[in-house]
């Protein structure tokens, strides 16, 4: 097999357009395309700014209702300043709590998909 990285993630959402602005207004990603892809359908690929593996806010399959992808992880140099960030932003986010592996706090977008934000011992 020569599967070298996962790509793309989806994100099943209600509304593509609120979900965008999430995405980006509060998480600062980036837009890497935002397209038709059919009657009614958007193709909307969003990235962090490191770039990475990309996510895509999809409302078409129905086996993945908006709220049901939960611990999806994101890395940061600076778990604090980003806690106080997200808050200042409206998010609610849970306390950072500490373990061998890092430093962890979790939190939701607006349909209810589930992320962990990490801070390695290293950073």
């Amino acid at each position: 097999m020569h599967i070298s990285r996962i790509a793309i993630v989806s994100i099943p959402v209600s509304d593509q357009k609120a979900a965008q602005a999430f995405y980006q207004g509060k998480l600062g990603f980036k837009v890497v395309s935002d397209q038709p892809m059919g009657p009614g359908q958007r193709w909307i690929e969003l990235a962090p700014t490191q770039q990475g593996t990309t996510i895509t806010l999809v409302t078409w399959f129905e086996e993945m209702p908006p709220g049901s992808v939960q611990g999806l992880v994101l890395e940061t140099e600076d778990i604090a300043a980003d806690y106080e960030e997200l808050r200042a932003k409206g998010i609610e986010v849970s306390s950072i709590e500490e373990a061998e592996w890092g430093k962890f706090a979790t939190f939701s977008d607006p349909d209810g998909n589930g992320w962990v934000l990490v801070q390695s011992p290293d950073a």
